[in-house]
């Protein structure tokens, strides 16, 4: 398998790129734990106000449809800077908006921004990486943005707890500290030979990848907003609890994240997508029948396992199956990701208002259909 460049340090090299994988999976989920504060202080309904996980993912993950291929032509490190100094503005725009509209308007501006960020992140891993270790070093990315996931509605909660626009700082900041200190020039300055290629794309096992993805995230994006909301109306959690529950998602990812990168180079993407997606139809089912917040809890932390396991398969998927177009690759099965993330509270919160814990347990379909579609394609998940 032809994944890198070998020659170099690249355990020096990669460490950074790590780092960067943290505000994406932290911008997408920060507004669930506080989905009530946020409606209340902009005079808006909880429905609209969940909105806001939609309003973030879908243009985050319409550009990332063409953000990737893009960003080979022009340079990964200044694409990356200057999305990032955008990040910081959309973040301010975001804890200044005086109506629920523009509160929107500024969620989206942070989802365009990051898409221009993650899959060149996920590229340059794939180029620096050789084959037998790639599985390791998308599992530490992974944990990465596990970190991400888990931080986000501890300190969003937290902040809600006193104002929920204080929820905006943090990640303000960590954007202006990795464009100050963005990825080194070797890692991902990198234009593609030539011009990167959208046929490269036209691969089978990257369409798997992205059906994969898709589901991956729209099962555990619902699971977070409904745990929210199952948190607080059945179990009567405040901002800061609700926070504390739902971190164990992130947390659960960020330390299994090393041990499921090791089983994806020994066991193979096949193996380790099948396990991922059965755990995953338990934890969304553990969670919506929770007759207890430990139940609930549980439920969590299963799903945040298997979706650091779902994670670093769709990316060894997607950078193995078009070397010349990493960046292409990697955005298009990220964005397929944040597609089924943002139509998740649109699809499942509906439900799960009529149907209570049926409908949130409807969530659990979606990575019951991508095991099936992993279990009929072992030759396109073989190792390359």
């Amino acid at each position: 398998m032809t994944t890198g460049t070998t020659a170099t340090p690249a355990r020096a090299r990669v460490w950074p790129l790590y780092v960067g994988g943290f505000l994406g999976p932290y911008g997408s989920t920060m507004v669930t734990p506080m989905i009530h504060e946020v409606a209340a202080g902009l005079h808006g309904t909880e429905t609209a106000a969940a909105g806001a996980v939609t309003a973030y993912m879908l243009p985050f993950a319409g550009l990332m449809l063409f953000s990737g291929t893009l960003a080979e032509r022009w340079g990964r490190r200044r694409t990356m800077r200057i999305s990032l100094l955008v990040f910081v503005f959309a973040s301010a725009w975001c804890a200044f908006s005086p109506d629920l509209p523009w509160f929107l308007a500024g969620r989206a501006l942070q989802g365009a921004t990051n898409a221009f960020t993650t899959p060149l992140l996920v590229a340059a891993i794939g180029d620096l990486v050789p084959g037998e270790r790639l599985g390791r070093a998308l599992g530490w990315f992974a944990a990465m943005q596990a970190a991400g996931q888990a931080f986000s509605p501890l300190v969003s909660g937290l902040s809600s707890a006193v104002h929920w626009r204080l929820a905006f700082v943090f990640p303000a900041v960590v954007a202006l500290v990795l464009a100050a200190l963005p990825p080194d020039e070797a890692s991902s300055a990198r234009r593609a030979t030539g011009r990167a290629s959208w046929r490269a794309l036209l691969s089978a096992r990257l369409a798997v990848a992205c059906v994969v993805s898709f589901t991956c995230y729209l099962a555990a994006v619902g699971l977070t907003v409904l745990s929210t909301l199952r948190a607080q109306q059945v179990f009567g959690l405040g901002p800061a609890e609700r926070g504390l529950v739902g971190a164990g998602f992130g947390v659960a990812g960020l330390v299994c994240a090393g041990v499921l990168g090791r089983l994806l180079d020994r066991a193979g993407a096949r193996t380790v997508g099948l396990a991922m997606n059965a755990l995953l139809v338990t934890g969304v089912l553990v969670a919506a029948f929770s007759g207890t917040i430990a139940l609930l809890a549980l439920g969590i932390v299963l799903a945040g396992i298997a979706v650091t396991g779902l994670r670093s398969t769709v990316n060894s998927l997607a950078v193995t199956s078009a070397p010349g177009n990493r960046g292409g690759a990697s955005s298009l099965a990220l964005s397929l990701q944040f597609f089924g993330g943002a139509l998740a509270p649109a699809l499942w919160v509906p439900l799960y208002t009529s149907s209570g814990s049926w409908g949130f347990a409807a969530g659990a379909l979606a990575p019951a259909l991508a095991f099936g579609v992993v279990a009929v394609t072992p030759k396109l998940l073989a190792p390359r």
